[in-house]
């Protein structure tokens, strides 16, 4: 069975790769990239790296040549990639690949005011109606982007949010990657939709406590609407096209969009689930 990885190159992409080379025979491992020179170690260890362009469908069809199961992870061209995951998926079913799992995002419904739902909603629209066999990996927000957050807090002693009184189940990228790896090379996964959860829901009040581990000191939660908080987020130099993402992301928590804990990561990954604590701690 040969099982493919795309955007390969990537934080994500790296993390499969290494658990699928620690699991199969490196040379049913092939890694899509745009840029092949970036993977050149894991061709070094046996993996086939192959370049590979949503934009070129032709050439995507032959990267693909060969491939039972692919990992379709979701480009960072948020409002941009809904082409190119398509491209993608037309690929895989040119090609003969039988089994496509995609990285989506918890609740990808008209209810979810985040602002990436619309391209993941669509792209798993388009999955299940390709005929292809599929797996939806609903990862929740990546823990690692927590970190600089609660360090800020930590140096500033305040912690400005517009999530109310919502939480997260933040999960690492790796605990993603150990179920998006067992899922490409385990059975049974067909048709299922899985939310990649971290052990808990966590607050700003959680984010706040963590802040005065780090500072000793008390921390203070500013809890603001949607427009002041992408107020701040500009004057606090985030780029104005990107701030309304951000602005999304908390007015999804606050809803409570995203505060779902599974037991995924324990039950198909088969790791234990990292708690955002451990990572601060590790990265502090």
């Amino acid at each position: 069975m040969t099982i493919a990885v795309t955007g390969a190159s990537g934080q994500l992409g790296r993390l499969v790769a290494d658990q699928l080379l620690a699991t199969v025979d490196p040379s049913e491992v092939v890694l899509l990239t745009r840029d092949p020179s970036k993977l050149a170690t894991y061709a070094e260890r046996g993996a086939i790296v192959r370049e590979a362009d949503f934009g070129l469908p032709d050439a995507l069809v032959e990267a693909l040549a060969g491939v039972d199961r692919m990992l379709l992870i979701s480009t960072d061209i948020v409002g941009a990639r809904l082409d190119g995951h398509l491209a993608a998926i037309d690929a895989a079913s040119r090609a003969g690949v039988s089994h496509v799992a995609y990285t989506s995002i918890p609740e990808p419904t008209p209810d979810n005011p985040s602002g990436v739902v619309p391209d993941h909603a669509a792209t798993e629209d388009a999955l299940r109606a390709s005929g292809l066999a599929w797996t939806m990996l609903r990862n929740n927000l990546y823990a690692e982007m927590q970190v600089d957050t609660i360090r800020q807090a930590a140096a500033s002693g305040q912690l400005f949010v517009n999530t109310g009184d919502g939480g997260a189940a933040y999960v690492t990228r790796a605990d993603c990657a150990a179920v998006a790896a067992a899922v490409l090379t385990g059975d049974g996964h067909e048709g299922e939709v899985y939310d990649v959860t971290g052990p808990a829901a966590i607050t700003a009040d959680d984010f706040a406590a963590l802040a005065e581990q780090l500072a000793g000191r008390p921390i203070e939660v500013l809890n603001v609407d949607d427009e002041a908080y992408r107020g701040g987020l500009v004057a606090a130099g985030v780029p104005e096209e990107f701030a309304p993402l951000l602005v999304s992301f908390g007015t999804s928590i606050r809803l409570g969009k995203l505060a779902r804990v599974t037991d995924v990561v324990e039950r198909v990954g088969g790791s234990t689930p990292t708690p955002l604590a451990d990572l601060v701690g590790a990265q502090g």
